[in-house]
């Protein structure tokens, strides 16, 4: 059972000069619990993505709060994607993807674009430790294989970039099927998380020139090409050259 005792041990070390300070300051709190003590509840059941969570009112039970603290924590934790609330059906752990992380920071674009500069920045370097992070894995897996799939999206790649063109839908799905391994680990989530927030900026970029969209994509068949022929230091040097041309169009 959840406590009282402890919120109002922290409660004590805020100043509140008022009454109301005091109730606000005591709402915040007893859902900030409440949320860690759900949360707690999923680690102490073993519970997974799409299990059921107890009724609300087993959770008042079971936790020692009231109904509105536990609707005011599931709906909190509903938006971080921890838990689904279906009407009707009761609540159930969530996917708990990077989904938030994913709109915050194209928010946070969308407010500021010289923030949003800077970010697209931070994501492109994400980006970049990521790829370099998993790039022993990534060779050990490709030794030796050929993939016509991930040829053909290569030349795509350089075809549509030679005519001026972008290729969004072939890059995301070239960088997909290098971690397709890793399955739904953390890494590959971070991936994806990072690919779509930098898809949401580009727009704001503009049009790439042409040469640089060349240089990428054929840095793209370099990369595929020293995975399969199992050379690390070739991949990882073909992973610079592909980040190369990004920066500069950030830059610019």
């Amino acid at each position: 059972m959840l406590s009282d005792k402890s919120l109002q041990a922290i409660l004590r070390k805020y100043s509140t000069p008022s009454a109301t300070d005091n109730k606000l300051i005591g709402t915040v709190m007893r859902s900030t619990a409440t949320m860690d003590a759900i949360k707690g509840y999923i680690l102490n059941h073993r519970l997974k993505p799409g299990d059921q969570l107890p009724t609300e009112a087993e959770l008042c039970a079971d936790l020692g709060v009231s109904r509105s603290s536990v609707r005011e924590a599931l709906r909190q934790l509903a938006a971080l994607d921890i838990v689904t609330v279906h009407q009707g059906r009761g609540s159930f752990v969530g996917d708990m993807s990077l989904e938030p992380l994913v709109q915050t920071l194209i928010l946070r674009n969308a407010i500021d674009q010289n923030s949003g500069k800077a970010s697209l920045r931070q994501v492109v370097a994400t980006r970049k430790v990521l790829d370099l992070g998993i790039a022993d894995d990534v060779v050990t897996h490709f030794t030796g294989t050929h993939n016509p799939e991930l040829h053909t999206l290569v030349d795509t790649m350089v075809e549509r970039a030679t005519n001026g063109q972008t290729y969004l839908d072939e890059d995301i799905a070239f960088h997909e099927a290098l971690i397709e391994f890793a399955g739904d680990s953390l890494i590959a989530q971070l991936m994806s998380a990072m690919w779509l927030v930098h898809q949401a900026f580009i727009p704001g970029l503009g049009a790439p020139p042409t040469d640089e969209l060349t240089a990428t994509a054929h840095a793209h068949r370099a990369m595929l090409e020293a995975a399969e022929n199992g050379d690390l230091e070739a991949y990882k040097n073909a992973v610079d050259a592909h980040y190369g041309p990004l920066a500069k169009i950030i830059d610019l």
